[in-house]
């Protein structure tokens, strides 16, 4: 038997620790990043994420399983929108919050959640979070893009009654997302010719235009970038939720822990105006992909968003023999330039039986849309199959 803890610092834990749990390079679930989100006031009391990280330990008192776990009181910085359960809810007379998250905050990524050094630590990881969920000070919990190891932990098991084969009565969620896959291209050049020719000129048109303008995209880490540049940067991206009447989710103080704690997997591509920075979008990496994650500017020239943060990123990942670029949510202009439809998953747990069913009923039917919608732009796509590469990561997703 494993015990379980909550601790609400991720610091209580040795990064060694829940590192040695990680059978990825993602850096999004790496302590130093969630320490990063902490330590920099991004979340904490008063932002929504109240960090309720949940440990299982062996009798050793070694860390046999983890989730950087959430309670929520509102669904914002989440990527996958349960409003409408909040709702159902409160015309019941019931609360839908405080809730669970098990998420990485502000980041939709498919990923590890649930992470453990063996099966069983893992299945034992997805019940303990389901016993959690009991109506009274939770109504629900919730992994948000999961991956494939999180889902068979996950999903029912409605056959087996054996305490042994026990799972949580997950209701699976389907999401769809466009991500770009380096298909051994040896150029962005190469990359065009895959396009039919109408994309391929609109590219090119948008590119030139740019460039004609004198706009250019410089790729800086953190230790390239000094304290004036820093606060230029930053100003960005408060702009982007500004323009919303939004506060921005991340404080200045994070991009700073970053540049201390994973300086090797953060990239910021600047745009510049002749000397004068005009835009930038904040991207991760690890050995094999290039995620992005937010972009702002300060002139809204045209087309510097897709140059800074799809075009100038496809040109780092062929460079740099990356072979996925996720570039984040939403957007399906993205099928024009170059991206590809593919699954995401989140898992949900809900308390109350008659919501339970409703819950779970909705979400049937809501994935036998979502899966015809991705199988229409995978047609209107420039791929209509996966290649082996694209395939085979999508298979480790999902």
């Amino acid at each position: 038997m494993l015990k379980a803890k909550t601790v609400d610092r991720i610091d209580s834990i040795a990064a060694s620790d829940w590192n040695a749990l990680l059978a990825t390079g993602q850096p999004f679930v790496r302590h130093e990043y969630l320490a990063a989100l902490e330590a920099s006031g991004s979340v904490g009391p008063g932002t929504g994420w109240v960090p309720r990280h949940l440990t299982l330990t062996d009798a050793n008192g070694t860390l046999a399983a983890a989730a950087p776990l959430y309670e929520k009181h509102d669904s914002f910085g989440e990527f996958v929108f349960d409003f409408a359960w909040a709702n159902a809810y409160r015309q019941c007379g019931l609360p839908y919050y405080p809730k669970l998250v098990v998420a990485i905050p502000f980041t939709p990524v498919t990923g590890p959640r649930l992470l453990a050094r063996d099966t069983e630590a893992r299945r034992q990881l997805a019940i303990t979070l389901s016993d959690m969920t009991d109506g009274i000070c939770y109504s629900s919990a919730h992994v948000l893009f999961a991956d494939a190891q999180d889902l068979a932990a996950l999903a029912p098991n409605e056959n087996s009654e054996a305490e042994s084969e026990r799972k949580p009565n997950a209701a699976l969620r389907r999401g769809c997302q466009y991500r770009w896959y380096n298909r051994d291209y040896r150029s962005f050049d190469d990359f065009l010719a895959r396009l039919s020719s109408k994309r391929r000129k609109q590219i090119r048109r948008e590119r030139k235009g740019l460039h004609e303008a004198g706009v250019r995209v410089e790729v800086r880490y953190p230790n390239q970038i000094d304290a004036e540049l820093w606060a230029t940067v930053y100003s960005f991206y408060d702009r982007t939720y500004a323009i919303r009447g939004q506060n921005p989710y991340l404080t200045p103080a994070f991009f700073n822990e970053l540049s201390i704690r994973l300086p090797e997997q953060t990239l910021f591509f600047i745009a510049y105006h002749g000397d004068d920075p005009v835009g930038m979008a904040y991207m991760m990496s690890d050995q094999d992909a290039l995620y992005g994650r937010h972009w702002g500017c300060h002139i809204d020239y045209q087309n510097l968003h897709f140059e800074t943060c799809y075009y100038a990123a496809i040109d780092y990942c062929i460079a740099n023999g990356l072979t996925l670029f996720d570039a984040g949510v939403q957007g399906e202009h993205k099928i024009r330039r170059g991206f590809e439809p593919m699954t995401s998953w989140s898992a949900h747990i809900i308390a109350n039986p008659t919501l339970r069913r409703a819950i779970n009923d909705f979400v049937e039917r809501e994935g036998a849309l979502v899966a015809e919608h991705e199988a229409t732009e995978r047609e209107r796509s420039s791929f209509p199959d996966l290649d082996a590469t694209a395939a085979a990561r999508h298979a480790d997703q999902t």
